[in-house]
């Protein structure tokens, strides 16, 4: 699997605390061994993020992305529940 990152999941993961950014860095290595791993609730999403794809990063803490090949996919945002989906 190759992961790709949006200049919008770059600008937003910036903005994290560190200790957010190495739980990131964990999931996506969770996500690389296994996406469907039950600790990432991987789920597909609805709205304007119809085809998008969502793994939980901590409690409130999400990560979107989007297969763009069978092997690849990009990740497009990352942020808070709350944020992402109002």
């Amino acid at each position: 699997m190759k992961i790709r990152f949006h200049k919008n999941f770059n600008k937003q993961y910036t903005k994290l605390k560190s200790s957010e950014k190495k739980k990131i860095q964990a999931r996506l290595q969770l996500f690389l061994q296994n996406p469907y791993n039950p600790l990432l609730n991987n789920h597909p999403l609805k709205g304007k993020y119809l085809d998008y794809r969502s793994i939980n990063i901590t409690g409130d803490l999400r990560a979107i992305y989007k297969y763009i090949a069978e092997d690849e996919c990009i990740f497009v945002a990352v942020d808070t529940h709350s944020n992402l989906y109002s």
